[in-house]
């Protein structure tokens, strides 16, 4: 499949929500439940300076998507960033979450972010592997999160380093190693 990553636009809103929604069905990836609508998804698009939002997909479609939003409000948080990727069932297996997820940490590093963080349901294996694929490291897990359809369920919280922060984190690593 051609490929193309690109800036998400007011056009992809439609597209966004439809495999959003795919993933909400599915019950393995968001402890939503509730369908959204084409223009709840609008605002997302609105500031790509700081909240990028990327899809993917050959020249005339989309087939994922990929959003770095904001992970807290408090100032010294400002360079964290929480990611979510979606792929259309139907496209999954060929590498579009790979290269979305790639292309979103290069985004928010290029924004100024050090670190993305996930939160992945935790008996999502093709999810973890993604991440694992990707440079991101599981850091912990909240057990009995919440409740998905009645069900307590865990999340896996997930972290990647990037810019300054991950050639620091690397650094003093391979010092502690000599040392």
């Amino acid at each position: 499949m051609s490929l193309e990553i690109r800036l998400a636009s007011a056009r992809d809103h439609r597209r966004i929500a439809a495999i959003y929604n795919a993933g909400i069905e599915e019950r393995a990836a968001t402890f939503e439940t509730r369908p959204r609508r084409a223009e709840e998804i609008t605002p997302w698009l609105s500031n790509p300076e700081t909240f990028p939002v990327l899809v993917a997909g050959p020249e005339d479609g989309v087939v994922g998507w990929a959003r770095v939003a904001r992970y807290s409000d408090r100032d010294a948080y400002r360079g964290v960033g929480e990611c979510q990727v979606y792929v259309d069932p139907k496209a999954r297996g060929r590498g579009v979450g790979t290269r979305l997820l790639s292309a979103i940490c290069d985004q928010a590093e290029a924004r100024g972010y050090w670190k993305v963080l996930g939160r992945l349901l935790a008996p999502n294996e093709a999810s973890r592997a993604l991440v694992r694929r990707s440079g991101f490291r599981e850091v912990g897990a909240h057990r009995r999160h919440a409740r998905l359809d009645g069900e307590w369920r865990d999340v896996i919280i997930v972290e990647r380093l990037l810019g300054d922060a991950a050639r620091d984190a690397e650094r003093c690593h391979r010092v502690s190693l000599t040392a």
